[in-house]
């Protein structure tokens, strides 16, 4: 099965909180990296997601550490919205 990778930054102007994190996550940009799978047997090319990734700060004594933190897309839009609403 054909896949691809998407990664786009994605900021925030504010604290944020997520469902599977107990403490919010600071304002700045963060790596947005979703997964897509090729639908077979179309007669149109198209995806289907399969996972969407949001790396964050590791907690570590070492500099530049990243972790990877299973999102869900509508979560992510969500977080956006309340972040900033004008962009609706």
């Amino acid at each position: 099965m054909t896949e691809r990778t998407t990664v786009r930054l994605i900021t925030f102007r504010h604290p944020f909180n997520l469902e599977s994190l107990v403490a919010p996550l600071d304002a700045g940009t963060y790596r947005l990296v979703v997964d897509e799978e090729l639908i077979e047997g179309l007669s149109f090319t198209a995806y289907r997601k399969v996972a969407t990734h949001l790396e964050i700060p590791a907690i570590s004594v070492e500099a530049v550490r990243r972790q990877s933190l299973k999102v869900s897309s509508d979560e992510i839009a969500s977080a956006l919205r309340i972040d900033d609403p004008a962009t609706e």
